[in-house]
């Protein structure tokens, strides 16, 4: 009996801490968003803001009261789900038919990062002394958790992937948002009015439609889950958002409801994204500085890479060059589609591309990790086993249940 009272104690303790932490790193990010806003970072500067709030306030309660404590992956499933929602909403049926057309661009762009992907792997494994899987898991522009769970299932390196695919996502959410602001004007002032205005404007039949509308996406999301199927938070409640909205529009009933997210519910969305990639970073990992130097390597290859293909984008379709950099950029899908959402720039074709590149990159996904086998089989029989360079596991992506927040 005293065992069960103490259990159960120590899950209660562990929720107060686990809610109080999030809400310390959302009052965080709300001040650090509205000062990169000012800074004139608008595109992303709500996701910027989860990172900077995640990193300091994980870091700080690891170093002062418990380094047991893992980031909250759920945070960024929620957070997947509201933009997701968010973007579903945004897109317009009769927008659709257009980008069919494009299919094959959008399937050659994602072909083309995959097989960079693979080259940068290549020179990232002779240059960091690694094997090809670790390498091939540490640069395809990938979701972050995928990769390190399918080193940590191979006996790879977690901390080396983890390290590589973060630097990635932290670079291409600090990089584009400034190049979007640069090709497209961003009034700062007219930005803080619109995430001012009705921000606590709601009403009880309001509420009651968002909680129908987030159920509904949370039993969806669930069954895409259990069917396996990539990102299924992201992808399944972008579908949930499309549909809605197109019944919203078409059936008779809903034709005249006019629902819409809030400017709050939105932004919250953007810093939960952020404030996972920043508890990563809080995690203090201390790699040798030739560690971090070699991982910067395949990071700058994947960025032009992405370059090479946004410009190869506009050669092949009448997209403009902020469209063509959004739909190519190599990872940080929902980040990308949300810049696209807030400057109002061509939603459903970034939608589209980092949709087909997302089912791509997933189910090659097999296919990469036993090409990457086979060629490291065969390398080292012919050039005699790589060492991998010792890396300390200091990010663990794969964690164990009982660790999870």
């Amino acid at each position: 009996m005293t065992e069960v009272i103490a259990a159960k104690f120590n899950i209660t303790t562990k929720n107060i801490v686990t809610y109080s932490l999030v809400l310390v790193e959302t009052i965080l990010a709300f001040a650090a968003g509205f000062g990169f806003i000012a800074l004139g970072i608008g595109g992303g500067a709500w996701i910027l803001g989860g990172i900077a709030a995640g990193a300091l306030a994980f870091y700080i309660y690891r170093a002062k009261f418990s380094d047991r404590i893992e980031p909250n992956r759920n945070l960024r499933k929620l957070g997947q789900m509201i933009v997701g929602l968010t973007v579903g909403f945004s897109i317009q049926p009769h927008n659709l038919e257009a980008i069919t057309a494009q299919l094959p661009v959008f399937v050659f762009l994602a072909l083309f990062l995959l097989a960079s992907g693979g080259l940068i792997a290549y020179i990232y494994s002779r240059l960091q002394k690694t094997d090809l899987l670790t390498a091939t898991l540490a640069t395809v522009p990938g979701n972050i958790g995928i990769m390190a769970s399918l080193a940590a299932d191979y006996g790879k390196s977690t901390a080396l992937v983890s390290l590589v695919q973060l630097i990635r996502f932290t670079t291409l959410i600090s990089t584009i948002p400034l190049i979007a602001n640069v090709s497209h004007p961003y009034d700062i002032h007219t930005a803080i009015a619109t995430l001012t205005q009705d921000l606590f404007k709601l009403n009880l039949t309001y509420l009651l439609l968002l909680v129908l509308v987030l159920n509904l996406t949370a039993l969806v999301v669930s069954a895409a889950g259990k069917l396996k199927i990539p990102v299924a938070a992201f992808l399944g409640s972008i579908v949930v958002g499309v549909a809605l909205n197109f019944s919203f529009t078409a059936l008779p009933l809903t034709a005249q409801m006019d629902f819409s997210f809030s400017p709050l519910f939105k932004v919250i969305g953007q810093i939960l994204l952020g404030i996972t990639i920043g508890e990563y970073w809080g995690l203090n990992p201390k790699f040798s500085r030739a560690t971090i130097a070699y991982a910067l390597v395949p990071v700058t290859l994947t960025f032009f890479a992405g370059l090479l293909s946004a410009g190869i984008a506009m050669l092949l379709t009448p997209w403009d060059w902020l469209t063509c950099l959004l739909v190519t950029a190599p990872g940080g899908s929902p980040e990308m589609i949300w810049i696209a959402l807030v400057l109002h720039h061509d939603v459903e074709i970034v939608t589209a591309g980092h949709l087909v590149r997302l089912i791509a990159i997933n189910f090659s996904l097999p296919a990469l990790v036993s090409l990457a086998c086979y060629l490291e089989e065969r390398l080292s029989n012919g050039n005699g086993v790589n060492n991998p360079a010792p890396v300390l596991e200091s990010i663990p992506a794969a964690n164990p249940p009982s660790k999870q927040r």
